[in-house]
């Protein structure tokens, strides 16, 4: 029985960082080429990682839109710039005086899967970052969203021809194992749609939040909370951590082997979720009404919360009560013995 042939990838940089790009090349192998090869992936271009460049690019890009290469993922790294006035001549891809949403948009329709890699590319993220409030001037989106609405470049009801619409996965940056995984599942013909959550985001990480698995969570249940970005304790209720709230495996699947941004003293500014660019308040603060904070955790009633939360901080150990405000553990847990 033959192998089957590996996945052609093309992967286009639009409006962004290129961060997503980097934190790809954070995977965790030794011979990121091999990981590729492994996941039957076959990538045609990458505008950091391949030699080919000018005229071997545009012939590449021909042969994709003519047939004669087969285009099975198309993703793009990203916002897509429509301006000025919609005609997207804030970014030209090089060598064509031609719009990269046109680009784009044409490679769209001859790919089997198309991939948004990122916020940006997701939902227009922080490259959109005026778009909330109606100021965009780059007019800046995602491949099919704006923000939380659906439509974007290709509008609410583009589906590629693999059945599925756009895959957004959503990160600023993105995990490189969210990156891979995703790709390695559209390879082996394991990416349905019922795989995709209510925003189009591969459930294999999507179905999580940031708070499972958080080394805070003894703190969070005891509502003990840091009051300063060096404390040990909780920091959703004063210092802005939407852990609870963002859609993401980053403390199970932790970043380069050991790492998180909770882990490293950090809040969460969920950033895999749409409109995290502009939350409308410092992102190292929680906004608070009558002392209760705005953003609660998902799928609590706020009564729950406020009743719970009372309770909690009634019965917290002396222990943890200390350790939250300090930088490092001053009580450690008393030694007592497992069996009678």
């Amino acid at each position: 029985m033959s192998e089957p042939e590996p996945l052609n990838v093309l992967w286009l940089q639009s409006g962004g960082c290129g961060g997503c790009s980097m934190s790809l090349l954070c995977a965790d192998t030794p011979d990121f080429a091999a990981l590729l090869r492994d996941a039957g992936l076959n990538l045609l271009w990458h505008p950091s990682l391949s030699l080919e460049s000018g005229h071997e690019l545009l012939a590449l890009l021909d042969d994709c839109l003519t047939g004669r290469t087969r285009l099975d993922v198309l993703c793009v790294e990203g916002a897509i710039l429509r301006g000025p006035q919609g005609s997207g001549r804030f970014h030209l891809l090089a060598g064509t005086g031609r719009p990269m949403m046109h680009w784009v948009q044409d490679l769209a329709q001859v790919a089997r899967h198309v991939v948004a890699v990122g916020a940006c590319a997701a939902w227009g993220g922080p490259t959109a970052i005026g778009v909330a409030s109606g100021r965009n001037p780059s007019e800046a989106c995602g491949l099919q969203y704006e923000d939380e609405h659906p439509g974007g470049l290709m509008g609410p009801g583009f589906q590629a021809t693999g059945g599925l619409p756009v895959v957004n996965i959503a990160g600023c940056p993105t995990h490189p194992g969210w990156v891979i995984d995703t790709l390695a599942a559209l390879a082996a013909q394991e990416l349905r749609p019922e795989d995709l959550d209510s925003l189009h985001r591969p459930r294999l990480y999507a179905d999580q939040l940031v708070h499972h698995g958080c080394t805070r969570n003894e703190y969070y249940e005891y509502k003990a909370s840091a009051e300063k970005p060096s404390d040990l304790g909780c920091m959703m209720e004063h210092l802005g951590c939407k852990g609870t709230q963002a859609h993401a495996d980053c403390n199970t699947r932790l970043w380069n082997g050991e790492g998180s941004c909770t882990r490293g003293g950090y809040a969460c500014i969920s950033c895999t979720e749409p409109g995290f660019q502009s939350p409308g308040h410092p992102f190292h603060a929680t906004p608070k009404i009558a002392g209760i904070p705005v953003g609660l955790p998902t799928d609590m009633p706020k009564a729950w919360f406020v009743a719970l939360a009372s309770l909690s901080k009634s019965a917290t150990p002396t222990r943890v009560k200390r350790n939250a405000t300090a930088d490092h553990v001053v009580v450690p847990p008393v030694a007592r013995k497992t069996h009678r």
